[in-house]
Parts: structure tokens; sequence; C-alpha cells
């Protein structure tokens, strides 16, 4: 398993407050996502200063109190599932995973309670 990105997730109910505040601190959007969990719908905005740093904010709808992740994207999802898995880390949703065009992805938490969004972009080889 590779990582291949490391960085934080907010996940809020008011995204453009917290995109301006980053936008504010020299942040500029990269790319947006616009995806369905099988639940909800969420809205994904990719940022980067130019130091290089990212973080990603993502919309949910609802949402009254924000949450902090760590978004780590593999190379591997299955192996990288596996691995945190047996280490403790739980799905709070059994073992539902997002799967859209562009991603999978699932959030796991960890024994302490910090959380990560294990994520495998899926690129078109086509």
């Amino acid at each position: 398993m590779k990582i291949t990105s490391f960085n934080p997730l907010l996940v809020t109910g008011n995204a453009q407050a917290v995109i301006e505040l980053f936008e504010a601190l020299g942040f500029e959007r990269r790319h947006n996502i616009k995806a369905n969990t099988g639940k909800q719908d969420f809205n994904s905005v990719r940022m980067k200063d130019e130091n290089g740093f990212h973080v990603d904010i993502a919309q949910i709808d609802g949402r009254t109190q924000d949450m902090t992740l760590i978004r780590m994207n593999v190379d591997d999802f299955d192996e990288a599932y596996a691995f945190l898995t047996a280490r403790g880390f739980t799905n709070p949703q059994g073992d539902h995973t997002v799967d859209t065009k562009s991603n999978r992805s699932a959030m796991l938490i960890s024994p302490s309670g910090f959380a990560f969004d294990l994520c495998q972009h899926i690129k078109d080889h086509d």
C-alpha cells in the first residue's frame, strides 16, 4: 500500500464560509466532486496553497456540527482497509463504502477516536 496524499478533510453544513476562510488564507480551489454516498448527497472542494498544502472541504446538507478527518488517499483501497481494520479501526457504517466513478472511500475510526477518510482515486485508463 502506498499513500498518495494525506491532508485534512473538513466536513461541514456551511462549506461556503469555510472555503472563503481558506481562500483568505491563500488557498485556491483545485477541483470539485459531487456525489452521493448512498445515503446523502455531498459536494467536496479540494484546495491547495502556494506551499503545496492541501485541504478538502465537504458540504453535507443538514450537518449542524463540523467534523475534521484525515484524508488518506492510497493506491490500493482493499489493502489499506484491511491494514487499518486489523489494527482496530472500525467503519461506523459497517462495511459500506462510497463508490463513485472517480473515487472509492470509507470513514474509518481509530480505537482512540481519530478518523481517516480512506480513499482510492480511480483513474480512467481508457
